[in-house]
Protein backbone atom coordinates (compact mmCIF):
# COMPACT_ATOMS: atom_id res chain seq x y z
CA UNK A 1 0.00 0.00 0.00
CA UNK A 2 1.57 3.00 -1.04
CA UNK A 3 1.44 6.65 1.44
CA UNK A 4 -1.33 7.60 -0.70
CA UNK A 5 -3.66 4.98 -0.29
CA UNK A 6 -2.74 4.63 3.73
CA UNK A 7 -4.44 8.14 3.97
CA UNK A 8 -7.54 7.84 1.99
CA UNK A 9 -7.52 4.42 4.01
CA UNK A 10 -7.17 5.63 7.30
CA UNK A 11 -10.04 9.14 5.93
CA UNK A 12 -12.41 6.10 5.43
CA UNK A 13 -11.68 4.01 8.92
CA UNK A 14 -10.15 1.25 6.85
CA UNK A 15 -6.59 1.48 7.72
CA UNK A 16 -5.28 -1.79 9.40
CA UNK A 17 -1.75 -1.21 8.42
CA UNK A 18 -0.01 1.73 10.32
CA UNK A 19 -0.36 4.80 11.30
CA UNK A 20 0.10 7.52 8.78
CA UNK A 21 2.14 9.87 9.37
CA UNK A 22 3.70 13.56 8.65
CA UNK A 23 6.14 15.77 10.55
CA UNK A 24 6.10 19.63 10.38
CA UNK A 25 9.10 21.02 10.28
CA UNK A 26 9.49 24.42 11.56
CA UNK A 27 13.16 26.14 10.44
CA UNK A 28 13.90 26.28 13.69
CA UNK A 29 14.42 22.63 14.11
CA UNK A 30 16.77 22.44 11.06
CA UNK A 31 19.03 25.51 12.39
CA UNK A 32 19.52 23.62 15.55
CA UNK A 33 19.18 19.87 14.72
CA UNK A 34 20.13 19.30 11.23
CA UNK A 35 21.47 15.80 11.69
CA UNK A 36 18.56 14.60 13.34
CA UNK A 37 15.94 15.68 10.94
CA UNK A 38 17.66 14.08 8.59
CA UNK A 39 17.55 10.83 10.41
CA UNK A 40 14.29 10.90 11.29
CA UNK A 41 13.04 11.70 7.78
CA UNK A 42 15.18 9.07 6.56
CA UNK A 43 13.52 6.73 9.20
CA UNK A 44 9.90 7.94 9.32
CA UNK A 45 9.33 9.32 6.26
CA UNK A 46 6.05 11.63 5.25
CA UNK A 47 2.90 9.84 4.01
CA UNK A 48 1.45 13.82 3.24
CA UNK A 49 4.01 16.20 1.50
CA UNK A 50 2.88 19.57 0.44
CA UNK A 51 3.47 21.10 -3.04
CA UNK A 52 3.86 24.14 -4.10
CA UNK A 53 4.27 25.90 -7.80
CA UNK A 54 5.82 28.41 -9.70
CA UNK A 55 4.42 31.95 -9.96
CA UNK A 56 4.40 33.48 -13.67
CA UNK A 57 3.51 36.79 -12.58
CA UNK A 58 6.14 38.95 -10.14
CA UNK A 59 4.65 39.78 -6.62
CA UNK A 60 3.85 43.63 -6.04
CA UNK A 61 4.36 43.47 -2.95
CA UNK A 62 5.93 39.79 -1.63
CA UNK A 63 9.87 40.89 -0.02
CA UNK A 64 11.96 39.47 2.74
CA UNK A 65 11.74 35.71 4.62
CA UNK A 66 8.97 35.24 7.07
CA UNK A 67 11.14 33.27 8.92
CA UNK A 68 14.47 35.04 9.08
CA UNK A 69 15.23 38.41 11.38
CA UNK A 70 13.56 41.34 9.84
CA UNK A 71 10.92 42.63 8.06
CA UNK A 72 9.28 40.92 5.80
CA UNK A 73 5.80 41.72 3.68
CA UNK A 74 3.52 39.19 2.63
CA UNK A 75 1.26 39.24 -0.95
CA UNK A 76 -1.15 41.65 0.84
CA UNK A 77 1.41 43.89 1.90
CA UNK A 78 1.20 43.48 5.40
CA UNK A 79 4.58 44.02 7.35
CA UNK A 80 5.74 41.96 9.52
CA UNK A 81 8.61 42.35 12.41
CA UNK A 82 10.73 39.06 13.27
CA UNK A 83 13.31 39.22 16.04
CA UNK A 84 14.19 35.39 16.34
CA UNK A 85 15.19 33.16 13.21
CA UNK A 86 13.52 30.45 12.40
CA UNK A 87 10.12 31.43 13.35
CA UNK A 88 7.37 33.77 11.95
CA UNK A 89 6.94 37.64 13.20
CA UNK A 90 4.22 39.65 13.78
CA UNK A 91 2.77 42.58 12.33
CA UNK A 92 2.91 45.66 13.88
CA UNK A 93 1.75 48.13 11.73
CA UNK A 94 -2.00 47.38 10.36
CA UNK A 95 -3.01 48.32 6.56
CA UNK A 96 -5.86 49.63 7.72
CA UNK A 97 -5.74 52.37 10.15
CA UNK A 98 -9.74 53.79 9.39
CA UNK A 99 -12.18 52.23 11.83
CA UNK A 100 -14.58 52.97 8.72
CA UNK A 101 -12.37 50.59 6.36
CA UNK A 102 -11.82 54.22 4.08
CA UNK A 103 -8.68 53.53 3.33
CA UNK A 104 -9.09 50.07 2.32
CA UNK A 105 -7.77 50.89 -0.99
CA UNK A 106 -3.96 49.78 1.18
CA UNK A 107 -4.77 46.51 0.57
CA UNK A 108 -3.33 44.44 -2.55
CA UNK A 109 -5.53 41.42 -3.22
CA UNK A 110 -2.72 38.93 -4.39
CA UNK A 111 -3.99 37.76 -7.89
CA UNK A 112 -0.13 36.67 -8.91
CA UNK A 113 -0.74 33.83 -6.84
CA UNK A 114 -3.34 32.63 -9.56
CA UNK A 115 -0.21 32.94 -12.03
CA UNK A 116 0.86 29.43 -11.72
CA UNK A 117 0.50 26.47 -14.05
CA UNK A 118 -1.51 23.62 -13.59
CA UNK A 119 0.26 21.25 -15.83
CA UNK A 120 3.74 22.20 -14.29
CA UNK A 121 2.21 21.12 -10.37
CA UNK A 122 0.87 17.87 -12.13
CA UNK A 123 4.56 17.37 -13.60
CA UNK A 124 5.82 17.00 -10.14
CA UNK A 125 3.02 15.30 -8.66
CA UNK A 126 3.69 12.76 -11.81
CA UNK A 127 7.38 12.79 -10.78
CA UNK A 128 6.51 11.67 -7.28
CA UNK A 129 4.83 8.43 -8.65
CA UNK A 130 1.56 9.44 -7.15
CA UNK A 131 2.59 7.85 -4.14
CA UNK A 132 2.29 10.57 -1.81
CA UNK A 133 -0.45 12.36 -0.37
CA UNK A 134 -0.43 15.61 -1.61
CA UNK A 135 -1.67 19.12 -0.02
CA UNK A 136 -2.32 21.85 -2.50
CA UNK A 137 -0.09 24.88 -2.18
CA UNK A 138 -2.69 27.44 -1.14
CA UNK A 139 -4.26 28.14 1.91
CA UNK A 140 -7.03 30.46 2.48
CA UNK A 141 -7.04 32.33 6.00
CA UNK A 142 -9.17 34.84 6.87
CA UNK A 143 -9.51 35.21 10.10
CA UNK A 144 -5.84 35.65 10.40
CA UNK A 145 -5.05 37.31 7.64
CA UNK A 146 -7.49 40.20 8.07
CA UNK A 147 -6.10 40.42 11.41
CA UNK A 148 -2.75 41.08 10.33
CA UNK A 149 -4.51 43.88 7.69
CA UNK A 150 -6.28 45.93 10.64
CA UNK A 151 -4.87 44.65 14.03
CA UNK A 152 -5.98 42.05 16.08
CA UNK A 153 -7.77 44.55 18.97
CA UNK A 154 -8.77 46.47 16.17
CA UNK A 155 -10.31 43.50 13.89
CA UNK A 156 -12.25 42.09 17.01
CA UNK A 157 -14.25 45.21 17.60
CA UNK A 158 -14.95 45.72 13.80
CA UNK A 159 -16.43 42.20 13.87
CA UNK A 160 -19.18 43.71 16.54
CA UNK A 161 -19.63 47.17 14.64
CA UNK A 162 -19.18 45.62 11.08
CA UNK A 163 -18.41 48.54 9.24
CA UNK A 164 -19.57 48.39 5.45
CA UNK A 165 -16.50 48.72 3.70
CA UNK A 166 -15.17 45.75 5.91
CA UNK A 167 -17.83 43.40 5.06
CA UNK A 168 -17.65 44.24 1.37
CA UNK A 169 -13.90 44.00 1.40
CA UNK A 170 -14.71 40.12 3.33
CA UNK A 171 -16.54 38.96 0.75
CA UNK A 172 -13.50 40.24 -2.29
CA UNK A 173 -10.99 38.62 -0.28
CA UNK A 174 -13.48 35.31 0.10
CA UNK A 175 -14.23 35.73 -3.91
CA UNK A 176 -10.14 35.46 -4.32
CA UNK A 177 -9.92 32.58 -2.01
CA UNK A 178 -12.79 30.52 -3.66
CA UNK A 179 -11.08 31.10 -7.18
CA UNK A 180 -7.93 30.15 -5.79
CA UNK A 181 -8.82 27.23 -4.34
CA UNK A 182 -11.10 26.47 -7.86
CA UNK A 183 -7.75 26.51 -9.95
CA UNK A 184 -5.75 24.40 -7.21
CA UNK A 185 -8.90 21.82 -7.38
CA UNK A 186 -7.98 21.50 -11.00
CA UNK A 187 -4.70 19.93 -10.40
CA UNK A 188 -3.95 16.08 -9.37
CA UNK A 189 -3.65 17.40 -5.73
CA UNK A 190 -5.33 15.19 -3.00
CA UNK A 191 -6.61 17.61 -0.58
CA UNK A 192 -6.73 21.54 -0.66
CA UNK A 193 -6.13 23.12 3.01
CA UNK A 194 -7.33 26.02 4.98
CA UNK A 195 -6.28 26.93 8.40
CA UNK A 196 -7.26 30.24 10.59
CA UNK A 197 -6.28 30.08 14.59
CA UNK A 198 -9.56 30.03 16.46
CA UNK A 199 -8.86 29.15 20.59
CA UNK A 200 -7.15 30.87 23.06
CA UNK A 201 -5.62 28.39 25.74
CA UNK A 202 -9.01 27.75 27.23
CA UNK A 203 -11.85 29.19 24.61
CA UNK A 204 -12.67 30.37 21.17
CA UNK A 205 -11.10 33.63 20.18
CA UNK A 206 -14.75 35.74 19.12
CA UNK A 207 -18.38 34.41 20.47
CA UNK A 208 -19.21 31.41 18.37
CA UNK A 209 -22.36 33.12 17.04
CA UNK A 210 -20.51 35.57 15.00
CA UNK A 211 -17.86 32.84 13.67
CA UNK A 212 -21.07 30.79 12.50
CA UNK A 213 -22.34 34.41 11.06
CA UNK A 214 -19.36 35.51 9.10
CA UNK A 215 -16.73 32.74 9.05
CA UNK A 216 -18.06 29.09 9.29
CA UNK A 217 -20.00 29.90 5.64
CA UNK A 218 -16.97 30.86 3.81
CA UNK A 219 -15.41 27.74 5.10
CA UNK A 220 -18.24 25.72 3.65
CA UNK A 221 -17.62 27.38 0.53
CA UNK A 222 -13.81 26.25 -0.01
CA UNK A 223 -15.11 22.48 1.41
CA UNK A 224 -17.31 22.58 -1.52
CA UNK A 225 -15.29 23.22 -3.96
CA UNK A 226 -12.71 20.71 -2.67
CA UNK A 227 -15.66 18.23 -2.83
CA UNK A 228 -16.73 18.83 -5.83
CA UNK A 229 -13.35 18.05 -7.74
CA UNK A 230 -13.43 15.23 -6.05
CA UNK A 231 -10.85 16.53 -3.10
CA UNK A 232 -10.35 16.10 0.18
CA UNK A 233 -10.39 19.30 3.00
CA UNK A 234 -8.16 19.57 5.61
CA UNK A 235 -7.55 22.25 8.54
CA UNK A 236 -5.43 23.88 10.64
CA UNK A 237 -6.20 25.69 14.10
CA UNK A 238 -4.53 26.24 17.32
CA UNK A 239 -6.06 27.05 20.56
CA UNK A 240 -8.74 25.36 22.00
CA UNK A 241 -11.83 24.69 19.85
CA UNK A 242 -13.88 22.36 20.61
CA UNK A 243 -16.84 24.22 20.25
CA UNK A 244 -16.34 24.72 16.55
CA UNK A 245 -15.81 21.38 15.98
CA UNK A 246 -18.78 19.71 15.26
CA UNK A 247 -19.89 22.66 13.42
CA UNK A 248 -16.96 21.85 11.06
CA UNK A 249 -17.67 18.17 10.94
CA UNK A 250 -21.59 19.39 9.67
CA UNK A 251 -19.92 21.33 7.03
CA UNK A 252 -18.20 18.41 5.77
CA UNK A 253 -14.27 19.02 6.74
CA UNK A 254 -12.42 15.92 6.19
CA UNK A 255 -9.43 16.38 8.63
CA UNK A 256 -8.53 19.16 11.39
CA UNK A 257 -5.19 19.40 12.78
CA UNK A 258 -5.41 21.09 16.38
CA UNK A 259 -3.85 21.02 19.85
CA UNK A 260 -5.84 17.85 21.19
CA UNK A 261 -4.13 18.36 24.32
CA UNK A 262 -5.45 22.11 25.14
CA UNK A 263 -9.26 20.81 24.36
CA UNK A 264 -8.46 17.31 26.57
CA UNK A 265 -9.09 14.11 24.71
CA UNK A 266 -11.76 12.89 26.93
CA UNK A 267 -13.93 15.90 25.41
CA UNK A 268 -12.82 15.11 22.07
CA UNK A 269 -13.62 11.02 22.12
CA UNK A 270 -17.08 12.33 21.32
CA UNK A 271 -16.35 13.12 17.64
CA UNK A 272 -14.35 9.70 16.88
CA UNK A 273 -15.01 8.42 13.73
CA UNK A 274 -16.85 11.40 12.37
CA UNK A 275 -13.29 13.56 11.45
CA UNK A 276 -9.82 12.76 10.69
CA UNK A 277 -7.45 14.16 13.94
CA UNK A 278 -4.82 15.23 11.94
CA UNK A 279 -2.01 14.99 14.64
CA UNK A 280 -1.10 16.52 16.89
CA UNK A 281 1.32 15.92 19.90
CA UNK A 282 1.74 18.39 22.50
CA UNK A 283 4.48 21.21 21.53
CA UNK A 284 3.84 23.21 25.00
CA UNK A 285 4.62 20.87 26.67
CA UNK A 286 5.20 16.79 25.90
CA UNK A 287 7.69 17.78 23.34
CA UNK A 288 9.82 19.96 24.99
CA UNK A 289 10.20 19.00 28.54
CA UNK A 290 8.20 15.38 28.08
CA UNK A 291 9.82 11.68 29.27
CA UNK A 292 9.81 8.99 26.87
CA UNK A 293 7.22 8.13 29.20
CA UNK A 294 5.01 10.70 28.67
CA UNK A 295 5.22 10.61 25.39
CA UNK A 296 4.41 6.90 24.88
CA UNK A 297 1.49 7.71 27.15
CA UNK A 298 0.20 10.70 25.01
CA UNK A 299 0.24 8.25 21.74
CA UNK A 300 -1.48 5.72 23.38
CA UNK A 301 -3.97 8.73 24.62
CA UNK A 302 -5.02 9.53 21.37
CA UNK A 303 -4.84 6.10 20.22
CA UNK A 304 -7.30 4.78 23.17
CA UNK A 305 -9.77 7.78 22.09
CA UNK A 306 -9.72 8.55 18.81
CA UNK A 307 -8.77 5.62 16.42
CA UNK A 308 -11.23 4.11 14.48
CA UNK A 309 -9.25 2.07 12.23
CA UNK A 310 -7.92 5.43 11.19
CA UNK A 311 -9.25 9.32 11.99
CA UNK A 312 -6.14 9.81 13.32
CA UNK A 313 -2.55 10.80 11.76
CA UNK A 314 0.45 10.88 13.48
CA UNK A 315 1.30 14.38 12.86
CA UNK A 316 3.59 16.47 14.97
CA UNK A 317 5.23 19.85 14.59
CA UNK A 318 9.18 20.10 15.23
CA UNK A 319 9.68 23.82 16.31
CA UNK A 320 11.14 25.50 19.08
CA UNK A 321 12.30 23.74 21.97
CA UNK A 322 10.98 20.66 20.91
CA UNK A 323 13.19 17.36 21.50
CA UNK A 324 14.47 15.48 18.35
CA UNK A 325 14.30 12.78 20.88
CA UNK A 326 10.92 12.91 21.62
CA UNK A 327 9.44 13.71 17.65
CA UNK A 328 11.27 10.15 17.20
CA UNK A 329 9.59 8.74 20.12
CA UNK A 330 6.27 9.50 18.97
CA UNK A 331 6.75 7.60 15.56
CA UNK A 332 8.52 4.56 17.47
CA UNK A 333 5.40 4.30 19.29
CA UNK A 334 3.07 5.03 17.04
CA UNK A 335 4.44 2.18 14.85
CA UNK A 336 3.81 0.22 17.42
CA UNK A 337 0.34 0.72 18.83
CA UNK A 338 -1.89 -0.26 15.66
Amino acid sequence: MTSRELVYATLKGENTIRVSRQLWLLPWAINHYKNEVELINKDYPDDIININANFKTQFKKLSGNQCEIGQYIDEWGCVFENIQKGVIGEVKSPLILDEDWNDVENIHIPEELLSFDIEEVNAQIRELGYEKFVIAGACPRPFEQLQFIRGTENFYMDLIMKPNKMMAFIEKMHDFYCRLLKKWALTDVDTLMMMDDWGSQKSLLINPKLWEEIFMPMYKDYIDIAHKAGKKMFMHSDGNILLIIPKLIDIGLDAVNCQLFCMGLENLKQFKGKITFWGEIDRQNILPFGTKADVKNAVVSIKDNLWDNGYCIAQMEFGPAAKPENIREAFTIWNGVI
